[in-house]
């Protein structure tokens, strides 16, 4: 996201991010542009931070990349982080995003498996000989004329793992420019009646790759969770408009 972005984002209050809280454990929609840990190039707001004000135990349990929206979890304790880090590294979280995607494409349960290399400095690509195991799964949610709306279900928790998996099958998400996914912009899919002044730049629909973590189920001490987080706005507001120009 630019600069000028970031400095007009203004974040929501922590306690309204929160869909759901109890003893151990606070379950939140984070919203995008905004990173789940600290980075090494800084920044003055994170999920970790936030969080840590809210309870000072806080402990995020897994990470989104900071462009993803949805469903982040933050244990309260030391014991409740534990546990779940269990259930990640178990493969025992079930986990879906939603994504929009350039083209249109029929997944009905493809599982990609290509093992991921992660070179540092945010830097994967898939390599058979040295990367680690990924798999994901994909299925169609509904079409557009030149878009698609799937839901993603990685079985492993890679870098980017969503992200470059999909664009090995021609599918980038919209706006991922790292892997060659295109914005949308009005003008595109609302070819009538669509008007710019000459002194006014178009702006892309949505500002960030379209990618969502919708929904998590997972069970600990003999307790079954599930949530599921409603799209941001921005994420909404592209789908509408796909829905009114491009269906």
């Amino acid at each position: 996201m630019i600069q000028n972005e970031q400095r007009l984002f203004k974040f929501p209050k922590f306690a309204d991010l929160i869909i759901h809280e109890d003893d151990n454990l606070i379950v939140i929609n984070k919203p995008p542009f905004v990173a789940s840990l600290d980075e090494r190039e800084g920044g003055d707001i994170n999920i970790l931070r936030l969080a840590k004000k809210y309870h000072d135990d806080a402990q995020v349990c897994h990470r989104l990349d900071k462009d993803t929206s949805g469903i982040l979890l933050i244990a309260k304790n030391p014991e409740t982080y534990r546990l779940v880090s269990i259930e990640f590294e178990k493969r025992r979280v079930n986990k879906i995003y939603h994504a929009i995607i350039g083209g249109t494409h029929t997944f009905e349960d493809l599982k990609v498996d290509l093992p991921i290399l992660n070179q540092g400095n945010k830097n994967v690509s898939i390599d058979r000989a040295n990367g680690k195991a990924a798999v994901t799964i994909f299925n169609t949610l509904q079409y557009f004329k030149n878009y698609t709306l799937v839901e993603c279900k990685p079985i492993t928790g890679r870098m980017h793992q969503i992200r470059i998996h999909l664009a090995t099958q021609h599918a980038a998400i919209v706006g991922d420019t790292m892997y060659k996914g295109k914005p949308v912009y009005l003008s595109q899919i609302k070819k009538r009646g669509f008007t710019l002044s000459k002194d006014q730049d178009e702006q892309p629909i949505i500002k960030r790759f379209a990618l969502h973590s919708r929904a998590v189920e997972f069970t600990i001490d003999g307790k079954n969770y599930a949530f599921e987080a409603q799209y941001p706005k921005d994420f909404a507001t592209l789908l509408k408009q796909l829905e009114k120009f491009d269906s």
